[in-house]
């Protein structure tokens, strides 16, 4: 099973910031990510894991890109049993 890591500032301040709608849609999303596996969500067609080639994380990790909501992206890293959430991007071109 997922565990989630939302203790990232960056994330927190994303989703402090979004709209009331959009922030219940993705709590919706963290709640679906800790019942699955790993291989459900590379699987996932709703959830689009992207590899991004562009960038890496804050430790040379391979960062993630996931569909969080309608409206959102997730950049991410997969950690052991962790998905260490980095950010939220609403405009989802700017998690690329």
């Amino acid at each position: 099973m997922i565990q989630l890591d939302l203790n990232n500032p960056e994330f927190q301040a994303n989703l402090l910031a979004l709209a009331k709608p959009d922030a219940w849609a993705v709590l919706k999303t963290l709640r679906l990510l800790q019942a699955m596996s790993w291989d459900q969500l590379q699987s996932s067609k709703c959830l689009r894991w992207e590899l991004i080639q562009s960038c890496h994380g804050p430790a040379g990790q391979r960062l993630y890109s996931l569909r969080i909501s309608r409206s959102c992206r997730s950049m991410a890293w997969r950690d052991g049993h962790w998905l260490r959430l980095l950010s939220l991007h609403p405009d989802h071109d700017s998690a690329y």
